[in-house]
């Protein structure tokens, strides 16, 4: 197999976007445009990878610097897609075998659909080989013009006359070429058209004039090649990458009660049996196990949920951990680094940040622990809050094992509670309290007879 060789056209401004984003930077299941035609292109092991970039080509670069293996070009002006293309030039001199050339706007493309194109083109031994569709509504589109069932050219719609406006065949804008003489018969595009610019589907009528033979590979689903270039387009694409993820999803033993409400992201992973209530979300780097129940209105951010794990009504966990057989909720919240561990349980509206939440304890309700370490086994009361920030810099607080601390209790960090103590209700914890210990804040209560006779006969 000769080698192959991707290039991406990630230049353009994306003007019906209005946006200072470039368009190629918009998300779709949480990841950007571009950073799913790169995956997708990766199926194929590419020798090399090269992207066109142009309008606020540093931020493009930057939003992708983690990428391996990629090279930039930069497209100055931006002339159109055979100048794009011709922009390459350079990465690729030396080069031979089967140059790819995607968008960087098209982010449902295949990797079946790619490895298609690639074994169609050099088995057919074609100069090009064209992705094409077949739709209701071409409109938009390049349509493909036909003598026969040969490819004869394609055509701009602003070009089109009125009777090639009717034809449905449209071009996605991806092709297969072969790399030696392309850039020579780049060159040879002209700029005849409504925008004076370089169009790169004129190379069709330039190879069949010299001979050379040039294919289409057709796709079935017509959403694999549709780019976008408006913010109701993004909508549009990213309601069917969402209902991609949820189909894989439930293939592979997930239960979604109502897929249309499930906002689940590309890169998330959840294990077999495990069941999603309407109106959840899971993004980013998010791992969710198996035979857990999500239910309604939660959303988890890059997180990593055990097996068994069950997570009541409109909890929000962001780059926190949670062990097997823990339970939260309803309302709770854990953030930055949370980590609850096997068979705890954390309850409605308790926050938990940079805590470290032993296995087997439980924090009811109405809790806010902070930059805290509690061990296993441990009861915390309802009204139970860290004193983390002295106004200067957090600080920690350590709750050892078996340790119970009573409703409504301030723990002023740094401090410790020792193995097995118990800290009574209200109280305001400024020292370590030792192990086995009991520890009180408050004085004696004191009642006054009579004293609300008293205020009334006052007038209080």
């Amino acid at each position: 197999m000769a080698e192959t060789h991707v290039v991406v056209l990630a230049a353009g401004k994306g003007t019906r976007m209005k946006s200072v984003r470039p368009k190629v930077l918009h998300n779709i299941a949480g990841i950007p445009l571009i950073e799913h035609v790169l995956h997708t292109a990766a199926t194929l092991a590419p020798a090399s990878t090269t992207v066109v970039v142009g309008h606020q080509a540093a931020n493009v670069e930057r939003a992708l610097a983690r990428q391996n293996g990629l090279t930039f070009v930069v497209q100055e002006p931006q002339l159109g897609t055979a100048h794009a293309l011709l922009t390459a030039e350079s990465a690729l001199t030396g080069k031979a075998g089967t140059l790819i050339l995607l968008s960087g706007d098209v982010p449902l493309l295949s990797a079946q659909t790619l490895k298609t194109l690639r074994d169609r083109h050099e088995s057919t031994h074609a100069a090009a080989t064209v992705v094409t569709a077949v739709v209701d509504d071409p409109h938009g589109y390049g349509r493909i013009v036909r003598v026969g069932e040969q490819i004869a050219r394609i055509v701009e719609e602003k070009d089109a006359t009125s009777a090639e406006r009717q034809i449905h065949e449209i071009n996605s804008g991806i092709y297969a070429f072969a790399l030696e003489g392309l850039f020579d018969a780049v060159r040879s595009i002209a700029a005849e058209n409504a925008q004076r610019e370089y169009y790169l589907p004129d190379l069709v009528a330039i190879f069949q004039k010299r001979g050379s033979y040039v294919g289409t590979v057709t796709v079935d689903n017509a959403d694999e090649i549709r780019g976008i270039n408006s913010r109701s387009e993004l909508a549009s694409l990213t309601k069917v990458a969402r209902e991609q993820k949820a189909a894989a999803l439930m293939t592979s033993g997930v239960t979604i009660e109502d897929p249309a409400t499930a906002y689940i992201d590309r890169d998330v992973a959840v294990g077999a049996d495990t069941i999603i209530h309407p109106n959840v979300t899971l993004s980013g780097q998010t791992t969710i196990g198996s035979g857990c129940e999500i239910h309604s209105g939660v959303r988890i951010v890059d997180s990593v949920i055990g097996d068994h794990v069950v997570i009541l009504d409109h909890c929000l966990i962001t780059s926190s951990r949670v062990d097997a057989r823990a339970s939260l909720g309803p309302f709770a919240h854990l953030r930055n680094g949370a980590d609850v561990r096997e068979g705890a349980h954390i309850g409605n509206f308790v926050e938990l940040k940079k805590t470290v939440f032993g296995k087997g304890s439980k924090a009811g309700h109405l809790a806010y622990l902070g930059d805290a370490t509690v061990g296993e086994k441990v009861n915390i009361g309802a009204g139970t809050i860290t004193c983390n920030y002295d106004g200067e810099k957090k600080n920690q607080t350590v709750i050892e094992d078996g340790a119970f601390i009573g409703s409504d209790t301030q723990l002023v960090a740094p401090v410790t509670v020792g193995k097995g103590a118990y800290v009574g209700s209200g109280a305001t914890i400024r020292e370590d309290v030792p192990p086995e210990s009991l520890a009180v804040s408050a004085g004696k209560q004191r009642n006054i007879d009579g004293w609300v006779k008293n205020r009334k006969k006052r007038g209080g």
